[in-house]
């Protein structure tokens, strides 16, 4: 008599003759894994990296071919991939871009800075000669001032505010090369001049250069890439972005701004009277939600919204989540570490419903500022918007699980 045998019985041994297991997922569901060990088809062995060895040791680490995270270039700069990070380090060849005259080539040997003006000693500092001062790290982010884009719905994190990007720069603190060159008492500002074909050149007020600006010649634990000003440039953490001058060669110090193409028709902003604002230097605190965004598809049920939020004035404080477009709000976790002047994590756990909704978030530094909106932004300055925008980002969340960026309101409803 023949032993009967069941429907599930059935398909596990026809599942097992043919090499194939049925494995039950952490979610609870069944899944078919190809290669039983018993039974293993020739081609599956040939594919399996435990069978084969893989290349050897080589002079340079490469990514796996399976991450395909890249900058979103365009002809002035390029975007970092902020939805595809982890951490808040960005790795040096995803560090945005934003290019006036292109990327120069300077032979290091070659590389000197020009230190003149009001000073007692004008000299002229070699790259070995930079690097013979005390060398100090220290983690910040760096901004484009017109870091943003938000006109329609199929923007990313990267396409919106891609134009930030977080280090860490090594160098040498100005403050001792103005000890050096004996900086005179009545000095107020010094022109910072770059390398480049543009000759970028921005006037800085002398109190930051006495305060935590650099010279940084390091990224990352590496040289600068050429990208970022190779083999030296300014920095000046949490101040907008074309004022860190890449490639730097000169530095002229003097007692008044010199009114640069750079700081007069570009990089000032309007206002709602028909005058202009000039000489904004501190990037304003920022957040934007980084997951779930467009164009992604979730699930009903349990979600951790991520980001990341920053302050040019100094530390995050909280960040505010609302998934209900705005109506109320809730702090968000602080993922450590929370850093001056730096980019930092933030989440939140939410169970959606399934209904449509909006999910924002507003990020507050040390200091009291709370990020606003594009409408409270327009009522300060009006509509003529190009610089230091940076407005509570909205997503759109749709029955179906689809994310859409929310373009901001300009006017109050």
């Amino acid at each position: 008599m023949e032993t009967p045998i069941d429907r599930r019985s059935f398909l596990a041994s026809a599942a097992t003759t043919a090499g194939i297991v049925l494995l039950k997922t952490a979610m609870g569901q069944t899944i078919q894994a190809a290669g039983h060990p018993l039974s293993a088809a020739k081609d599956q062995v040939l594919h399996d990296p435990t069978h084969t060895p893989g290349p050897p040791p080589s002079a340079i680490g490469t990514r796996s071919r399976f991450e395909t995270i890249k900058l979103a270039p365009s002809d002035t700069s390029s975007r970092t991939p902020l939805q595809s990070l982890y951490g808040i380090i960005t790795p040096s060849d995803l560090h945005f871009q934003r290019h006036h005259g292109g990327v120069p080539t300077i032979d290091p040997t070659k590389y000197e800075l020009l230190i003149h003006g009001m000073v007692d000693r004008p000299t002229v500092f070699t790259l070995r000669d930079l690097k013979r001062y005390p060398a100090l790290s220290r983690i910040c982010f760096l901004e484009c001032s017109g870091n943003y884009r938000g006109n329609k719905p199929e923007l990313t994190p990267q396409d919106i505010c891609g134009l930030t990007s977080q280090a860490e720069w090594t160098g040498i603190l100005l403050s001792n090369l103005f000890r050096e060159v004996g900086v005179q008492p009545k000095a107020t500002w010094f022109l910072a001049e770059g390398g480049d074909a543009a000759v970028m050149t921005r006037s800085i007020p002398i109190h930051k250069g006495w305060d935590d600006a650099m010279i940084a010649y390091g990224q990352n634990g590496e040289a600068l890439r050429p990208e970022q000003g190779y083999p030296a440039r300014l920095l000046l953490p949490g101040w907008e972005g074309n004022t860190n001058v890449k490639w730097i060669r000169r530095i002229q110090v003097t007692d008044k701004p010199f009114m640069t193409r750079e700081e007069t028709s570009k990089y000032t902003y309007a206002l709602k009277d028909g005058k202009y604002s000039q000489f904004n230097f501190f990037m304003d605190a920022r957040s934007i939600i980084t997951f779930p965004t467009y164009p992604l598809q979730i699930d009903k049920g349990w979600v951790e919204i991520r980001g990341l939020a920053w302050s040019g004035r100094g530390r995050i404080d909280r960040v505010d989540i609302s998934t209900d477009a705005g109506r109320s709000w809730h702090p968000a976790n602080l993922n450590g570490p929370v850093l001056d002047k730096a980019h930092t994590r933030f989440t939140y756990l939410w169970n959606w419903d399934g209904n449509e909704t909006e999910i924002l978030s507003r990020a507050v530094d040390d200091t009291g500022y709370i990020q606003p909106t594009l409408a409270e932004i327009t009522a300060l300055r009006g509509a003529d918007l190009g610089y230091h925008l940076n407005p509570i980002t909205a997503w759109y969340i749709q029955r179906d699980g689809q994310v859409f960026f929310k373009p901001p309101a300009t006017k109050k409803s």
